[in-house]
């Protein structure tokens, strides 16, 4: 199946970077993230992808790299909440179903609203950022588990590092370095830089 769209691909890592710092996307400081650790960079995608104008461009850039490989899913599944708008328009780009996974009330990711997932299928995870893959992994098992094929993970943003345990190709626009520290050893506490904890997770007890 073809493009579905005009738009073009003409999107690079540079250009990316340039709309991320300008949409307050992609920020630097001192930050406190979900998981308790401190770090100097936080990525919120969500202020990016509000704008169709430049979620458009992003997944068709993401989508070429796909087609390029040689890869043609038959749906695109991005888990919520991140990965929800990057994943629709993803779709959209390869001419593909978008559908996404979500947590039950146990906290398990799972297929709701009527998703279904046939064996054999063939899918492309979306994320707006994959920072350790956990969560990528996590949806795999939930498709592997229907008698998916896993493809690929797409992503804006991979900050990574390179350490990513993920057992399947990662497409991705722009790599992103970002350092993180244990609060008890966090130079920029030691500096004295006041800690800002965004995002819109719930803070967890540590």
């Amino acid at each position: 199946m073809t493009n579905s769209t005009e738009t073009t691909t003409t999107l690079d890592a540079g250009l990316l970077e340039q709309q991320l710092l300008q949409e307050d996307a992609l920020l630097r400081g001192h930050f406190r993230l979900s998981s308790g650790l401190h770090s100097d960079t936080y990525v919120q995608c969500a202020r990016y992808l509000r704008r169709p104008e430049l979620a458009a461009p992003a997944a068709a850039a993401l989508a070429a790299q796909i087609q390029a490989a040689g890869l043609q899913p038959d749906v695109v599944v991005g888990p919520a909440m991140g990965g929800v708008v990057i994943g629709y328009e993803l779709a959209r780009q390869l001419g593909v179903p978008g559908i996404f996974t979500e947590r039950d009330a146990d906290g398990q990711m799972t297929l709701r609203r009527g998703f279904t997932i046939e064996p054999g299928e063939k899918v492309v995870i979306a994320e707006d950022v994959v920072t350790t893959g956990k969560s990528t992994l996590e949806v795999a098992k939930v498709l592997r588990e229907m008698g998916a094929e896993v493809l690929a993970v797409a992503s804006l943003i991979d900050r990574t590092g390179g350490k990513g345990e993920l057992d399947f190709p990662h497409f991705a626009l722009l790599p992103v370095a970002a350092a993180t520290f244990a609060p008890e050893s966090c130079p920029l506490c030691a500096a004295g830089v006041p800690v800002v904890k965004p995002g819109s997770r719930p803070e967890k007890a540590f």
